[in-house]
């Protein structure tokens, strides 16, 4: 338990600080900011706790409460269920799914 609670923190925190650099003056206000990474931080987290999605394959950026989904899956089954995790976050008003289905190759 306390290995799968550190793992969802450091996925947090790395989500919060990979985001940090993205605001630029006139794009969102601080508190806008603030709101776009935590709903970053929480469909990173969203991704890490589902068995279904690789999360390490996957990126997402939030802009004024609209994700958008970046990276390849390895089905079109994958693709389809990171687009729902998104969609359930609170806050999300919008999903941009611009994930590639490449399967794995062996």
């Amino acid at each position: 338990m306390y290995t799968q609670t550190l793992k969802l923190f450091v996925a947090a925190m790395l989500a919060i600080f990979i985001s940090g650099c993205g605001v630029f003056t006139g794009q969102e206000s601080a508190g806008q900011y603030v709101d776009d990474a935590t709903i970053t931080t929480r469909v990173k987290t969203r991704f890490i706790e589902d068995e279904k999605v690789g999360a390490m394959r996957l990126s997402v950026e939030t802009m004024q409460g609209t994700v958008q989904l970046s990276g390849f899956a390895t089905s079109s089954a994958e693709r389809q269920r990171a687009g729902e995790i998104a969609r359930a976050v609170p806050g999300v008003r919008g999903v941009r799914n611009d994930i590639v289905v490449r399967p794995a190759s062996n």
